[in-house]
């Protein structure tokens, strides 16, 4: 048996872009299922254009799902989505794929740990970890 754990990230209104976004950048296949897909939106809560939910598949295993209209309070927020391998350099399109009007928090260089590493925050606000091992000797 498999098991798994997936981000699920959660916006206010955005989810479709930052979902498409995030396709254009880590590649794969994107389902999205809108509130009118699912019979509307609670009665005018939620816009029947709006993602109840999406799921990013892509070919490297990753996984990554979201949603509108359950944005929590962001002022404490605690979760960032890393992402790692020995690719370095599928890795480093990733992180510039990412900072592409977002903010890079720490660049993505080799750190003291041996690793090529940096942080970005996206354009939607949420934090990746970028880490590319160093092959041992």
């Amino acid at each position: 048996m498999a098991i798994r754990l997936t981000p699920y990230l959660h916006f206010s209104g955005d989810a479709r872009a930052a979902m498409e976004f995030y396709r254009s950048v880590l590649g794969g296949r994107l389902d999205v299922m809108t509130f009118g897909d699912a019979g509307g939106g609670g009665g005018g809560e939620y816009p029947d254009d709006g993602v109840m939910h999406s799921f990013l598949r892509t070919d490297d295993g990753l996984e990554l799902m979201a949603s509108d209209g359950s944005d929590p309070d962001t002022s404490g927020a605690k979760v960032s989505c890393s992402i790692s391998g020995d690719d370095a350099e599928t890795l480093g399109r990733y992180f510039a794929g990412l900072a592409e009007g977002g903010t890079v928090d720490v660049p993505f260089e080799t750190q003291m740990w041996g690793d090529t590493f940096g942080q970005v925050t996206d354009r939607f606000g949420i934090r990746w970890l970028v880490n590319a091992s160093t092959p041992a000797p």
